[in-house]
């Protein structure tokens, strides 16, 4: 299956949903989806880089970046982001700086480590959750945010 570009970034990026309706309105969060791509130089050393998909197929690594700036007077207290994992995607880890986020495997009932979560299977007995598993990721900030701050969060995901 390939997915143009355009459609790539419709299709894989689930709007990110705020906890408290007073920080929404201060704070812009914004996303966008890149694709790795592994290039390799004419000495034969790879490297990988970011690129925007012009066509995503299954295996295609991808990055999702969740931005986030206070536009507000005030603080942005008890700020949390709950990030819907979509469908057509696999989770596999959160990226440089956003491993404080947390991950949900039952559609955003309940949020922990992946560690320590739990699935059903048909029989009704339980196995350890696996990243493919995630249905959303949250971050819960620490602290307030301060006026005129900003900042990136990323997961990293596969195109199923």
């Amino acid at each position: 299956m390939r997915i143009p570009s355009a459609l790539a970034a419709a299709a894989l990026v689930a709007s990110p949903v705020v906890a408290s309706a007073q920080a929404q309105q201060a704070v812009r969060i914004t996303s966008q989806v890149q694709a790795v791509k592994e290039v390799t130089d004419a000495q034969g050393r790879k490297t990988r880089t970011l690129v925007e998909p012009t066509t995503v197929i299954p295996g295609t690594p991808l990055v999702i970046w969740v931005r986030y700036a206070n536009s507000g007077r005030a603080p942005a207290n008890n700020f949390v982001i709950n990030n819907p994992v979509n469908p057509s995607i696999d989770f596999t880890a959160f990226g440089e700086n956003s491993g404080w986020g947390l991950v949900s495997v039952d559609g955003g009932k309940t949020f922990g480590a992946l560690a320590t979560l739990k699935v059903a299977r048909a029989d009704k007995t339980l196995r350890a959750a696996l990243p493919a598993d995630v249905t959303h990721v949250r971050w819960t900030f620490p602290r307030a945010i301060a006026p005129g701050a900003s900042g990136t969060l990323s997961f990293c995901a596969v195109v199923k």
